[in-house]
């Protein structure tokens, strides 16, 4: 029974469920990015962005993709460590 073994069902499921956040994460990050340079980056005065960031949180994504966007989409700084 050559390729009948756990591994390489784990392997199926786990890559296709890691493929499936991705994308979701990357969608989550390009909405916060939209969202903190339309209208501000205080959470509290910026219902979308307050929105986004419950989002994510809901999803559980991690706090490092969210400070891995400062290099990606140009946010201040600042602004990421208000919403960590």
């Amino acid at each position: 029974m050559a390729g009948h073994n756990k591994w390489s069902k784990v392997k199926r499921l786990k890559g296709a469920l890691d493929a499936k956040r991705g994308r979701l994460f990357s969608r989550l990050s390009k909405e916060i990015a939209v969202a903190a340079r339309l209208g501000g980056g205080t959470p509290a005065f910026n219902p979308r962005l307050r929105a986004a960031v419950q989002v994510t949180r809901t999803q559980s994504m991690p706090g490092d993709n969210v400070l891995d966007m400062h290099a990606n989409f140009e946010i201040p700084e600042d602004i990421l460590v208000r919403l960590n």
